[in-house]
């Protein structure tokens, strides 16, 4: 059964809700510049899947291990996998705070710059 349009529609808008895991998805995607499909691929799930993974609340706080484990129990994801995707947002957006003295960058200015600035194929430049 293939879900209602509705669903890709909240999805999106998840990315702009700053505790939705869809905000850490679509911060995933800007950083690691792929597509929705690419991540639903390392998280081990369908697009559809994603979608509703969106829509749940971020794990965090001294719980955060026993949500992520019931998020990936419900939507049948590896732990591991959503965790990578979880602390490098974090790790991003933890260096964004600090680089810009306080304050977060809505665009990410130069640490954008850097994560795009290594080969597509995961080698080294020159």
């Amino acid at each position: 059964m293939k879900n209602p349009d509705w669903l890709k529609r909240a999805a999106e808008r998840s990315t702009v809700e700053p505790g939705m895991l869809g905000n850490v998805f679509g911060t995933y995607q800007v950083l690691e510049d792929c597509t929705a499909e690419a991540l639903a691929e390392e998280l081990g799930c369908t697009l559809d899947t994603l979608n509703l993974l969106a829509l749940c609340r971020r794990p965090e706080g001294d719980a955060f291990i026993e949500q992520v484990k019931d998020i990936c129990r419900r939507f049948d994801v590896t732990p591991s996998a959503l965790v990578s995707v979880l602390r490098r947002v974090e790790v991003m957006d933890a260096l964004d705070t600090d680089a810009s003295n306080g304050e977060t960058s809505s665009d990410r200015g130069p640490l954008l710059l850097a994560a795009k600035d290594r080969p597509r194929d995961g080698g080294r430049k020159p």
